[in-house]
């Protein structure tokens, strides 16, 4: 899995848990995932979503199409928009950001 942006999209899941309440997290543990990346838009904008996807926006579509085929059996993301494009890739890069906090908090428990 391609890695573009890892970091700030982690960045951008710590901020969010910092704003959770804990107990909150802990009754909501197996829809995090969807709360942070699936209820809300990461990019809003065209053009801000075409600047973030920078020269990579073809690898990302890759990783989409590849990702989708798998999960759905069909594509269904609209690569004519840059603003689905941005938010589908950051849904699907958040699934392995969650699983690997899910992983830390079960090590500590």
């Amino acid at each position: 899995m391609t890695q573009y942006k890892y970091n700030e999209i982690k960045s951008y899941f710590k901020d969010w848990i910092k704003e959770q309440n804990k107990e909150w997290i802990t009754d909501n543990i197996d829809d995090l995932h969807h709360h942070c990346f699936n209820s809300d838009y990461y990019i809003i904008g065209t053009y801000e979503a075409k600047q973030w996807l920078g020269n990579q926006v073809f690898n990302i579509i890759d990783l989409i199409k590849q990702y989708e085929n798998d999960n759905f059996g069909e594509v269904n993301t609209d690569f004519s928009d840059p603003e689905k494009v941005v938010n589908m890739y950051v849904y699907i890069i958040g699934e392995e950001i969650v699983s690997d906090y899910r992983n830390q908090l079960e090590e500590v428990a």
